[in-house]
């Protein structure tokens, strides 16, 4: 099972001094929208500041990514990796899969300490 790239989803208080503490720990805004969310990367760690979208930390899995910038070409799809979830006896708390055969989707798991996993795919 290829989950793909891993981060963390931190919901942020205040985005611009969150976003202005990890970078002085080194990281650098890869991505975002200025008010209410950016992607950081600091070498192969990347973690995502979501102010107001989340109510908690999430961890983040995007098939089709390998690493900050770099495409998977030998990916898992999220819809596989959804078949495989079940197949396991996974639940899944939220499931986006079903709109289209391939493409950008996502589905949310819950580990058992209530943890959110999100597996986002882009590609």
């Amino acid at each position: 099972m290829k989950l793909g790239a891993f981060s963390v989803s931190l919901a942020v208080k205040d985005l611009a001094v969150s976003r202005d503490f990890y970078t002085k720990l080194g990281f650098t805004v890869t991505g975002g929208d200025e008010k209410t969310w950016a992607i950081l990367v600091h070498g192969s760690t990347v973690i995502g500041l979501f102010e107001g979208m989340f109510e908690s930390n999430i961890l983040t899995f995007n098939p089709g990514w390998l690493g900050p910038g770099e495409n998977d070409p030998d990916f898992s799809d999220v819809r596989e990796l959804k078949r495989q979830l079940e197949a396991a006896g996974v639940p899944i708390a939220e499931d986006q899969t079903t709109a289209t055969e391939s493409g950008p989707a996502h589905l949310r798991l819950v580990d058992p300490d209530g943890n959110d996993i999100l597996i986002d795919q882009h590609v």
